[in-house]
């Protein structure tokens, strides 16, 4: 925000393609709720087919995009193969349509948005869609949406529920340093190109289970504070997971890692399943800290486990102590034994 007084800027020439609303000034937390841009305003624009630009302004009010109406679906040869074959097998005519990007920086948002879809339609977003540096103050609700450009929700705090069930996601997506709330759920998400979840954190129970993985996946310093489950998904590329940390109970139970995981440095402090899990490729877990043992039945990471199970393995570091206090030992007895031959 800039200095002088708090305003609401809107463009000098408002354009038939964008609603865009930019609080700038000094502004109060009285101002910022006198300002508030609202949630009716912003379908309003999403319904006449605009697209929605906010910028440190508070959104006011509950965000349902199920209330957009229905239209028929993009022709066939718009849509990719796997988004064709779902709507095919879901027997879907018609999908709600966002046709403008929707672009929130430093947005407050107290209420909820959601696609509000939990066993049928879809809503398809055709343009970008960045929610950075952003507050979701309840829950947000992607789930059932067809990303078909870039996603950004990164630097973005869930306070609630984040639920991504069965979405598509066509283009990069970058949920870096984003921090997830009590309970978030990507059950049959699939990210057809590389996906980046750097230094995110998932603060309640994260449920990825079914998720598919077509490209690279980033977890690289990731904190998952409670229960986590990765059971039945699929990566087709290597993931790197180097250097999370699992707190609570961690299922990889029939993941397939179709060209092996990188662990590397990674901590897992209870439960960690990877039972039936099966790695098509060399994996990497040195320095992993299990603090309790693994369950595997892969017999290649089995194998590799016990041939270099890491310097944080508790059992070898036992070993280094008594190595350490023998060598201690030797030369405090060598020391005397010179002593004793410089006194003669």
């Amino acid at each position: 925000m800039s200095s002088g007084p708090c305003r609401l800027e809107q463009p000098s020439q408002p354009s038939s393609h964008m609603m865009v609303r930019i609080l700038v000034g000094d502004c109060s937390e009285e101002d910022r709720t006198l300002l508030a841009v609202s949630a009716k305003e912003v379908l309003a624009a999403l319904q006449s087919g605009q697209g929605v630009e906010l910028d440190g302004v508070r959104l006011h009010g509950d965000l349902m995009l199920d209330a957009l109406p229905l239209e028929a679906i993009p022709k066939t040869e718009q849509l990719p193969a796997l988004v064709k074959e779902r709507f095919d097998h879901e027997q879907v005519t018609e999908v709600r349509i966002i046709k403008g990007p929707l672009i929130f920086r430093h947005v407050d948002i107290p209420g909820n948005l959601a696609t509000n879809l939990v066993r049928s339609g879809y809503v398809i977003f055709q343009g970008p869609v960045s929610i950075i540096k952003s507050t979701f103050r309840k829950s947000v609700d992607f789930s059932r949406a067809i990303f078909q450009d870039q996603v950004d929700m990164a630097e973005t705090t869930i306070g609630f529920e984040g639920f991504f069930i069965k979405a598509v996601f066509l283009n990069h997506v970058n949920f870096a340093h984003t921090l997830f709330g009590t309970h978030s759920r990507f059950h049959k998400a699939v990210f057809a190109e590389t996906a980046s979840f750097q230094e995110a954190q998932f603060q309640g129970l994260a449920e990825l289970l079914e998720v598919e993985f077509h490209q690279k996946a980033n977890f690289s310093q990731i904190r998952f504070a409670l229960g986590t489950g990765f059971s039945g998904s699929q990566f087709l590329e290597v993931p790197n997971f180097s250097e999370a940390v699992f707190e609570g109970e961690t299922f990889f139970r029939f993941t397939q890692f179709d060209k092996g995981g990188n662990f590397r440095g990674s901590a897992f402090r209870k439960t960690a399943d990877f039972t039936e899990a099966t790695f098509g490729g060399n994996s990497d877990f040195s320095r992993v800290d299990f603090e309790e043992a693994p369950q595997f039945t892969d017999e290649a990471v089995k194998d590799g486990l016990r041939r270099n199970p890491g310097l944080l393995d508790p059992q070898n570091l036992a070993g280094l102590f008594v190595l350490a206090g023998l060598i201690l030992v030797f030369f405090y007895f060598l020391f005397r034994k010179r002593e004793r031959q410089g006194s003669q």
